[in-house]
């Protein structure tokens, strides 16, 4: 969280990737950071997942990262 509070600062999109186990840290972390950061979180749990499995989870979730990533701030899609 507090490297995409950086890129943001610096004007460089940023995206958060975590399990979904992390929703409601990630939440809190945002919340006492004073920072909304876009977030994308795949299913739980990542640690015991083959290569092949974290490659669907990441290909299942581009779409996502990408649409945040080119999202205007303002709310309006760029």
């Amino acid at each position: 969280m507090h490297d995409i509070a950086d890129l943001e600062s610096r004007q460089i999109p940023g995206v958060g990737v975590a399990s979904s186990e992390f929703v409601q840290a990630a939440a809190l972390q945002s919340k006492a950071l004073g920072f909304d950061a876009a977030m994308v979180f795949v299913p739980h749990p990542i640690q015991d997942r083959t290569d092949d499995e974290m490659r669907a989870l990441a290909d299942g979730a581009l779409a996502d990262i990408l649409r945040l990533l080119r999202a205007d701030p303002e709310g309006a899609s760029a």
